[in-house]
């Protein structure tokens, strides 16, 4: 019954035309150079994930098999796995264009704009796409994030993806630090990042059980995240200021400081792994261009 009521108790027909209708709003973000074959397949695509989703929501994730799914769809078991390998895929649809937005993030950013900033952005273009989703929908919402905390598999599949999403902003970071993404300060800062992206489940899983929806749903996650982002740009001394208790202004003034020494301390490091990663990469380069020349001495003479 509580299934039902999450749903607004309509059938998956009602629910297709729905899912419709969000799209034709979303059409515009379509890449303009789409061929017609492109565009049928990422529609076909769309559609198969839409209905898995009716399917999971309805019945919970482990209850539902692909040959249900494909058969629902119209489609066959091995079309499904065409465009989704895994099972779980079918529920985290986007992974790969959320990864390609983040690292376009972190990699294209203005000048003077900070990963935080960036990664801030970004969410906010993931929330504010949710705004247009109709009120009907309302209920099938918090049943998919239901149906997510429900099963084990999904819950570890997107602790994966979070995974996945901290390597590839190492990886951006390192490259604009121009240090080894092994280091400890890409992987940190990656790690925060990456959780701000949990944030923003979190807080919108928990606006959403308030009744909050629309604009308003939307305004209050996007504000729990830029709260979030502000104690990350802060390196945590304005939490531990408080978790520690400054009386005085003297006290909040040595704290301060502490940050500003911590923050040169970090800087110098991060200037000294440079200076590293780059006489690592010369050296291996050198060591390339070694054993080619050697290669090439072996040679035998025709």
């Amino acid at each position: 019954m509580a299934q039902k009521d999450a749903q607004n108790d309509f059938s998956i027909e009602r629910y297709r035309r729905l899912s419709h209708r969000l799209r034709g709003a979303w059409e515009h973000e379509a890449d303009p150079g789409e061929g017609l074959r492109e565009r049928k397949k990422r529609l076909t695509r769309q559609e198969i994930s839409d209905i898995a989703t009716w399917m999971f929501c309805d019945r919970g994730f482990e209850h539902v098999s692909v040959s249900e799914i494909a058969a629902e769809a119209g489609v066959s078991e091995k079309t499904v796995y065409n465009y989704f390998p895994s099972k779980e895929l079918l529920v985290f649809d986007q992974v790969d264009e959320t990864e390609a937005a983040i690292v376009a993030a972190m990699r294209d950013r203005p000048p003077g704009t900070s990963p935080t900033d960036a990664m801030v952005a970004t969410i906010d273009t993931w929330s504010g796409r949710l705004v247009g989703i109709p009120d009907e929908l309302r209920g099938m919402r918090l049943r998919f994030r239901e149906m997510i905390t429900e099963s084990p598999a999904l819950v570890a599949f997107r602790r994966q993806i979070s995974d996945r999403f901290v390597d590839v902003i190492a990886d951006a970071l390192s490259e604009a630090a121009e240090i080894n993404p092994r280091d400890p300060e890409p992987r940190m800062a990656a790690m925060a990042l990456a959780s701000l992206y949990e944030i923003y489940h979190a807080s919108d899983d928990r606006h959403l059980r308030e009744g909050l929806w629309g604009d308003e749903l939307h305004q209050a996650v996007m504000d729990d995240v830029r709260r979030a982002a502000r104690l990350l740009d802060t390196g945590l001394w304005s939490f531990n200021v408080v978790v520690q208790g400054v009386k005085t202004k003297r006290d909040l003034v040595d704290a301060s400081k502490a940050a500003r020494d911590a923050q040169k301390l970090i800087a110098e490091t991060l200037r000294q792994a440079r200076n590293a990663w780059r006489d690592t990469l010369r050296e291996e380069m050198q060591a390339r261009h070694e054993t080619a020349r050697r290669g090439r001495g072996r040679r035998p003479r025709g």
